[in-house]
């Protein structure tokens, strides 16, 4: 009797213990950080900002073991309410992407403060706010500085989403750098404004028109987008070229689009997400230049042939410059 006691006591040990690590094995388990995007206007497919953005945090939800969710918004009245909505839902990371975030994340953070967010473009001085900027001057600085190598009319174009200080660092930027490479060359400045400067491809391509007309042969512009519109003009006109933004766009007409200025979104947005999921992600602001890698040329798949191993050869002696400081863009 007492054997078979033992044996019963022996075996609900094994059980309370088999149990008891299940249990165990259940508690440990990780549960997946849920991060949502808040995209800007114009959603995917712009070919622009908010596909970089996407491929970054497509690449991140592949490496690492996170649940990903994004909203297209449709207004500027959106923001606030998805940036809510994703940290009400208990998200523990939110993603807003664009300059005109600013605002509605001012006014959305300070009422979650266990919730982390990421705001790509502009800055949030908030104490759960991660600011990732990037130095558009430099990269505007590049492209600019080929465009004043290849116009053969010594007359060149920008188009801006809207006449406001954050846009013209792009404006500033491409200027001097067409004016390091070609101090006789002209940049003329039209922006597309009204009430969707950033997704209006009809007022994009009648101001690259009107450029055209007045003697530019080659057009950056930085307008999200609206820059399709540009596209179209390029790709209906000879002797008329683009500058793309933001994303790789070379192939959007191809031969035509002499490179594009990237803003690795995607690239920071990856690290950034390393970051978070790690438990390194700081508050504050981290700016990312060509040193970093955050901005940069494309890789000319289409148009090497027609630029031409000199003048690469003067573009990539350019940025070793101005990486090494001895050409501040300023």
């Amino acid at each position: 009797m007492k054997k078979i006691v033992l044996l019963l006591g022996l075996l609900m040990m094994l059980m309370l213990t088999a149990c008891g690590e299940k249990q165990a094995e259940s508690g440990s388990k990780a549960k997946k950080p849920k991060i949502g995007m808040v995209l800007n206007l114009g959603g995917l497919g712009d070919k622009s900002f908010n596909d970089s953005a996407y491929a970054g945090m497509k690449r991140a939800e592949a490496d690492y073991d996170i649940d990903f969710s994004y909203v297209e918004p449709t207004s500027l009245a959106d923001f606030s309410q998805y940036l809510d909505d994703y940290a009400m839902a208990g998200y523990d990371l939110v993603v807003a992407i664009g300059y005109d975030m600013q605002t509605p994340l001012n006014e959305v953070a300070p009422n979650y403060p266990d919730t982390k967010f990421v705001v790509v473009d502009t800055v949030v001085d908030q104490p759960n706010v991660s600011s990732v900027m990037f130095n558009n001057k430099e990269g505007a600085f590049m492209v600019g500085a080929l465009s004043g190598m290849m116009t053969k009319t010594d007359k060149i174009g920008y188009i801006g989403g809207v006449d406001m200080a954050f846009l013209n660092e792009f404006r500033d930027g491409y200027t001097m750098g067409a004016e390091y490479a070609n101090p006789g060359v002209e940049v003329v400045s039209l922006y597309v404004g009204g009430v969707n400067p950033f997704n209006d491809p009809a007022r994009a391509k009648e101001l690259s028109l009107s450029l055209k007309n007045s003697g530019a042969d080659i057009i950056f512009a930085a307008s999200g987008g609206s820059g399709r519109g540009l596209m179209e003009a390029v790709n209906e006109n000879d002797g008329l070229y683009a500058i793309g933004m933001d994303s790789d766009q070379d192939g959007e007409v191809e031969g035509k689009v002499l490179t594009s200025m990237m803003k690795r979104v995607d690239n920071t947005l990856y690290k950034t997400i390393g970051n978070f999921v790690a438990g390194n992600l700081q508050s504050g602001v981290k700016v990312y230049g060509l040193e970093e890698g955050g901005v940069s040329t494309s890789e000319f798949k289409y148009t090497k042939e027609l630029i031409g191993e000199e003048n690469l050869a003067k573009l990539k002696e350019i940025e070793e410059k101005v990486i090494s400081g001895e050409v501040v863009v300023k």
